[in-house]
């Protein structure tokens, strides 16, 4: 993560959260970033690149970053983190709990069994190397880690939300985002229930019995014997994949950087496009005035003001939100960085003035996504295709810049 963009996502990443908490309150911080498909969309406003897995250790390293000299204040604090970072939650939320005088021994207790579930009783070839555990002042928290899987280059993302939560192994998480594959043992999942008590049973009776089963497993000429009792054939694993995509709702994040048609919803964006040029000379006079990033920043704006109000329905085409800021590595353009600047200063000022009582600059962000939502059902604009080149084009308007080697500007 180059300085220039974890800089800026630390700081975007901040007043987005402040607004949020503003307008819905802490606990609703919380389920947003319990939220799969919000918190990819979260990521790919702020300029990461959209599709990848990257984007979990970002943001969680850009909030933790962000949202440190203000914890107190919005009664939300980010512990943890990735690699060695994930074994000092404990003791982050031991201070925690003497700031804000909560008992902190039931959120570590949390927060031991939440890695636990998801490195040893979900068995799914993902080694945990990220746990990120977000408090609040009322003990509520939510936890978002993260698997790799270095053979297939490919990580899996596991989200847990306090709320609502009755037990730590009766299908506790909230999403597990991952391209299924091979078998998995999910011990956490309600019907292995049969499973864990078994389990318990062979511990207390001691290791002699699995050893004789091993041993004549060891023995047995045919050595490939399966595990499972009722083995569905290739075809029925397909289909039972199909059902559940069919089901519940399912990303799936391509390998590739290209953004495409499929990717977003369209008529989305021109609702965006269109609420930003409606409303953006009524409720941004002066951003229209700044040569070159005026209009551009309105429309930035308002697909920040979706990821501040939009419902969980909107966030199913998350890459819709990297044609506010682009990505780093270029897709769909660069990282126009005037744009960034003017936005984060716009969020600033509008979250500051809520906190003196003025929320007309707040209320004109809320607008915004409201418009957009009316005019997208009869708004008509350019093709993604377009409007990608359009970006492309200017991007040395704006200050554009990627992670490419060739690309030596200084932030």
């Amino acid at each position: 993560m180059p300085k220039w963009l974890a800089q800026r996502m630390a700081s975007l990443g901040r007043v987005i959260i402040e607004a949020v908490a503003h307008h819905y309150g802490r606990d609703e911080v919380l389920r947003r970033l319990a939220h799969p498909f919000w918190f990819q969309a979260f990521g790919a406003v702020m300029g990461m690149d959209w599709h990848s897995s990257g984007i979990t250790t970002s943001v969680m390293g850009a909030l933790k970053r962000g949202l440190q000299p203000l914890q107190a204040e919005l009664g939300l604090y980010v512990c943890g983190g990735r690699g060695q970072h994930s074994r000092r939650t404990p003791a982050e939320l031991a201070l925690v709990g003497n700031r804000t005088g909560l008992d902190a021994a039931p959120l570590a207790r949390a927060s031991r069994l939440v890695a636990k579930v998801d490195s040893a009783a979900v068995q799914d070839g993902y080694s945990l190397y990220l746990h990120s555990f977000v408090v609040s002042c009322q003990g509520r928290w939510c936890v978002v880690q993260q698997g790799m899987n270095p053979a297939q280059r490919t990580a899996r993302r596991y989200h847990w939300l306090s709320e609502n939560l009755t037990s730590f192994l009766d299908s506790p998480h909230v999403a597990i985002e991952g391209q299924p594959q091979g078998k998995i043992v999910n011990l956490a999942d309600v019907r292995a229930a049969r499973s864990r008590t078994a389990s318990l049973e062979l511990v207390h009776a001691g290791p002699e019995r699995t050893l004789a089963v091993l041993r004549r497993l060891r023995e047995c000429v045919q050595r490939n014997l399966s595990l499972f009792e009722h083995e569905c054939s290739q075809g029925e694993s397909a289909e039972r994949i199909a059902h559940v995509a069919a089901v519940y709702p399912h990303l799936q994040m391509p390998g590739r950087h290209d953004v495409r048609l499929s990717d977003i919803v369209l008529k989305r964006l021109h609702g965006t496009l269109a609420a930003a040029a409606e409303r953006g000379p009524r409720d941004f006079p002066e951003l229209l005035l700044t040569p070159g990033v005026g209009e551009r920043t309105v429309a930035a704006l308002a697909f920040v003001a979706e990821v501040v109000h939009g419902t969980p329905a909107r966030f199913s085409d998350p890459a819709r939100f990297s044609l506010a800021h682009g990505g780093k590595d270029g897709h769909p353009f660069p990282v126009p960085l005037a744009v960034y600047d003017q936005t984060i200063q716009v969020l600033k000022s509008a979250v500051g003035r809520a906190k003196l009582g003025n929320d007309a600059r707040l209320a004109a962000l809320q607008r915004l996504d409201q418009q957009a939502r009316v005019l997208e059902r009869a708004a008509r604009g350019p093709s993604l295709r377009a409007y990608v080149e359009k970006e492309q084009a200017r991007a040395h308007e704006y200050g554009g810049r990627t992670v490419l080697a060739s690309d030596t500007r200084r932030s």
